[in-house]
């Protein structure tokens, strides 16, 4: 793929995009529908400038500087107008012009991605289960979609690092940028194996409209959205929304029911959505109901292989003995099991509860 696949006219409208940000930052807020300002025509959204700038931006746009502004970050971008466009970006009413792509650009070459959302403030529950679903989507060969954001998006990603398929980090700002800053590691580890696009130029400082905007590319990509955990107001509703408009199934993870951030993935169950509780159920929903390739199911053995006494020991914890007592009679045993659960909670296979003992993460 090569940046010289975006359009002359494309990559025009997305500089007009980014020159109204403040504009349709308003545009957003005030509009009966969501999608409707990045729907609007050209010459319609030239005329909704507040200043003379876009206009003449517009006029005198230089495709060849953004083509060099495009390579000089490293990134690649490909328009709606180009065979390499991801096919079901075009069921969006609104699909952008261009996706900006940083990392691995054959990353959005797979249909059957899973989009997954949530939480940013997420529990050690939620996070748990983000890690798990992404790890084993991953490991059946599904790519993994998702925001980067704090919590939730982010362990759904790390989950999906530790399987063998490639994940993908829509950023609402350019995707030259890692966003939150704090997740620069992971983003760097997402270009590795993956990719993250944006619809906007590099070095775009994102504005509050284009969270949502990101959501419906989230969406977009992929063929289900799962919410792992979410608060009745939470933005990953909105992602949940997309995905129904489309026609995509909607999947929730029950949480517990005491807590706030259970609300709205409580609320999209009794609205409807499927219930999953691990990688099957998801795998299922996309295949096995909804047709195409068929998938491996994820295995009950993690995605990295163990050593033979690493596995044992995790077995015993799956059954129920993830206290010293229950897998050691000796010091020496003792001492050998301790330092088998220190890696296997390193590797993301077990975490450390409170009194000391070990369960089995998803």
């Amino acid at each position: 793929m090569s940046a010289l696949e975006a359009c002359d006219r494309c990559l025009r409208r997305t500089d007009l995009v980014a020159a109204l940000g403040g504009t349709i930052d308003v545009q957003w807020r005030t509009r009966g529908a969501r999608s409707e300002v990045l729907g609007l025509p050209d010459q319609v959204l030239v005329d909704l400038a507040r200043s003379d700038a876009p206009r003449a931006g517009y006029q005198t746009f230089d495709p060849t500087g953004a083509r060099r502004r495009i390579a000089q970050a490293g990134m690649v971008a490909v328009c709606r107008c180009s065979d390499r466009y991801p096919e079901r970006l075009r069921d969006l009413s609104d699909p952008p012009a261009v996706l900006h792509v940083a990392g691995q650009a054959s990353a959005l070459e797979d249909t059957d991605a899973a989009a997954m959302v949530g939480a940013r403030k997420a529990s050690s529950y939620g996070l748990e289960v983000a890690r798990g679903l992404g790890r084993a989507l991953s490991s059946a060969r599904v790519p993994v979609v998702s925001g980067m954001a704090l919590g939730v998006d982010s362990a759904a990603h790390t989950g999906a690092l530790e399987g063998a398929a490639p994940t993908v980090a829509v950023l609402a700002g350019g995707a030259d940028v890692p966003y939150p800053s704090s997740k620069r590691a992971l983003y760097r580890r997402i270009l590795e194996r993956g990719c993250a696009v944006s619809e906007l130029p590099p070095g775009f400082g994102a504005f509050r409209w284009c969270f949502p905007a990101r959501n419906r590319l989230i969406a977009g990509l992929a063929r289900i959205t799962v919410v792992v955990e979410a608060a009745e107001r939470s933005g990953s509703l909105i992602t949940a929304d997309f995905a129904a408009d489309l026609g995509r199934p909607v999947a929730a993870v029950p949480g517990q029911v005491t807590s706030r951030l259970s609300g709205g993935t409580h609320e999209l169950l009794k609205a409807g959505a499927a219930l999953v509780a691990d990688g099957a159920d998801v795998l299922d929903l996309m295949f096995e109901e909804g047709g195409g390739a068929a998938r491996a199911r994820p295995s009950a053995q993690p995605a990295i292989p163990l050593e033979p006494h690493l596995r044992d020991l995790l077995e015993a914890v799956e059954q129920g003995g993830g206290s010293l007592a229950s897998v050691a009679t000796t010091h020496a045993e003792a001492q050998a099991a301790i330092q088998g659960l220190t890696q296997l909670e390193l590797r993301g296979l077990v975490r450390r509860e409170f009194g000391g003992r070990y369960v089995r993460c998803l």
